[in-house]
């Protein structure tokens, strides 16, 4: 999901500012990390599982967060889209910032001790974004 919402923002958006080299270079780094971090976590030691799903969670509120920031930048001044394509970017981006606020709220420890058939609530908190971008992309399907 990331690379495609990436390759699409890209596509569109120049890379012009420091800013946004910089938030491409996080971007690179919190998609490097990402596959380590998921490794620990579907590991057979308990131990550091915790420590690894609060990585986790921040990699991907941070993934989320560059992907709305970029977002944003396509609805901007620049008139980078079509004026008809506003509206679904900007519902892109706050897909986004609520994704990434999911995954920021996930980190309370107490979505760690709380389990639900032997796993972390926090792991099926995760799952909430998948849901709502299937949702968000089957109703824009469905406009068109």
């Amino acid at each position: 999901m990331v690379w495609m919402r990436y390759s699409r923002i890209i596509s569109v958006l120049p890379v012009e500012t420091r800013a946004e080299v910089m938030l491409n270079v996080a971007l690179l780094f919190l998609v490097s990390i990402e596959p380590y971090l998921l490794s620990i976590l579907t590991g057979g030691e308990s131990a550091p599982k915790e420590y690894a799903s609060v990585l986790y969670a921040l990699d991907l509120a941070g993934l989320m967060a560059i992907l709305a920031v970029f977002t944003h930048a396509l609805t901007s001044e620049r008139s980078l889209i079509k004026p008809e394509l506003k509206a679904q970017q900007k519902q892109a981006r706050n897909l986004l910032v609520l994704t990434t606020v999911m995954f920021l709220v996930s980190l309370e420890p107490v979505f760690w001790a709380w389990t639900i058939a032997g796993s972390p609530v926090r792991y099926y908190l995760w799952g909430i974004p998948l849901v709502l971008g299937w949702i968000s992309r089957t109703i824009t399907a469905a406009k068109k």
